[in-house]
């Protein structure tokens, strides 16, 4: 039995005694997309398949670099961090190649911690476009930049001169990819074998940087592919002594790493939501109106898809990344860009996501602000024609400059609320407004150079 063709309990049980198996790895992604995880012997895996298994709701009350919060109700000191229970998920079943017959299960959060998991809060927008008779699907492609460093090299320096995959801006370079054909060809391998297939690998604008345009899939598949794909192209890098990073700014003097998300809608029977040959541009009402709620929402929901303090160093003009919401057709200087391509592929890309996004959240942004779109019938700007950095806008569309006003804007979205649920929003933009705090109480290099000696 192939991993793809697993869907329940029961195939899962078969391909694990099918591979010998005496362990096997299971995964949940936290708040800030991370996978988290350990190996579980097979007795234990065949009874977690009925019952579900335990993880210490710390999962869920940590950030990045495991510190606990100190504002969130749902887990902490007061709670005890008891265990939460995870449900596995057969059809999530990947190979790891890189560890032989190995085989991964993902999992969600189930029982109170539901209301926050990632996971579920995608899986949740996605029933509600399922209710409406809408099937989602969606894709990834990210910007990385590789680095001939290892997790230690980077601290010993200091995170200071790290030395690139390969130098100077050579985007699109087939000179760079036959040099390290070795890399792109086992990246693009470990995809396949691992069921996120790349669509296009290629050099992008930057010393040692790529960029992966993942093949798309339902809503739930995708943000399951993303997500893996992020961690297990750095595993592959560390692996041969290199680092990938997914930030979405690692310098201020190179070009920001995107994360663009492409989101189409078909019915039941098929035919596309988003595609009518008598309306402008193409785009149906729905169309018209998904796009007319992603703008609209974009300011109060960016916090869940710029969700770091470093996501804000990106959106600046003048590097490829948007700074107001904005909507244009094939502009590539908009939030939104709607693709003309035709019934099978009418299509918005959401330009305005990091490749440092959750991507279970961001998807999650990206589908369901445009459901409350078409469920409120919300009219879109007139799209925007040339340039958008260079158009003044209304303050409405501006964005938040920052994570902590992206933050306080979530907690008090009555449409994130009613989207993601109260739990979720309250738990998350505190979440966020922990890791602005976190950053404040740090001196940086800038600061240091600027004021030590002069102020």
């Amino acid at each position: 039995m192939l991993p793809e063709e697993v869907r329940t309990a029961a195939q899962a049980r078969a391909i694990v005694e099918e591979r010998g198996l005496h362990h096997v790895k299971v995964g949940i992604f936290d708040s800030d997309g991370i996978l988290r995880g350990k190996y579980i012997n097979r007795d234990k895996f065949l009874a977690a398949l009925d019952k579900g298994i335990g993880f210490c709701d710390v999962v869920l009350g940590w950030d990045s670099n495991d510190k606990l919060y100190d504002n969130v109700k749902f887990t902490g000191w007061h709670t005890a961090y008891p265990d939460a229970m995870v449900k596995l998920l057969p059809g999530t079943c990947r190979n790891l190649p890189l560890e032989g017959n190995m085989l991964l299960f993902l999992g969600e959060f189930i029982g109170r911690a539901e209301q926050i998991c990632p996971r579920s809060t995608l899986r949740r927008v996605v029933e509600r476009a399922a209710a409406s008779g809408y099937d989602v699907s969606a894709a990834a492609e990210f910007e990385f930049f590789i680095f001939n460093e290892t997790p230690d090299s980077v601290r010993a320096k200091d995170y200071r001169d790290m030395q690139h995959l390969t130098p100077g801006y050579f985007g699109y370079s087939l000179l760079r990819a036959s040099v390290h054909c070795e890399l792109y060809q086992a990246l693009l391998q470990l995809a396949a074998d691992m069921r996120m297939p790349i669509e296009g690998l290629h050099t992008e604008t930057g010393p040692g940087v790529l960029e992966a345009a993942l093949k798309y899939s339902e809503a739930l598949e995708a943000a399951d592919r993303a997500a893996l794909f992020k961690t297990f192209a750095k595993v592959l890098a560390q692996r041969r002594g290199l680092m990938a990073t997914f930030m979405a700014k690692w310098s201020q003097h190179m070009p920001g790493q995107s994360g663009h998300l492409h989101v189409s809608m078909t019915r039941k029977d098929g035919s596309s939501v988003f595609h009518d040959e008598r309306k402008p541009h193409t785009m149906s009402d729905e169309m018209r109106w998904f796009v007319g709620g992603q703008q609209a929402l974009m300011p109060e929901l960016l916090a869940m898809v710029a969700s770091t303090v470093n996501s804000y160093s990106r959106l600046v003009p003048g590097f490829w990344a948007p700074t107001s919401a904005t909507w244009g057709v094939e502009n590539r200087t908009c939030a939104l860009r709607v693709i003309q391509g035709g019934p099978a592929s009418q299509r918005v890309e959401y330009r305005i996501a990091a490749a440092d996004i959750n991507p279970y959240l961001a998807i999650a942004v990206a589908i369901g602000s445009g459901l409350w779109g078409i469920e409120q019938r919300i009219e879109p700007d007139e799209p925007m024609v040339g340039n958008a950095y260079e158009r003044k806008l209304p303050a409405k569309r501006q964005l938040p400059r920052t994570l902590s006003e992206a933050a306080s804007m979530l907690a008090r979205s009555k449409a994130a609320q009613e989207l993601f649920g109260a739990p979720f929003v309250e738990h998350f933009a505190a979440s966020r407004e922990w890791e602005e705090r976190e950053f404040r109480r740090h001196v940086t290099d800038w600061e240091l150079a600027r004021y030590f000696e002069i102020i």
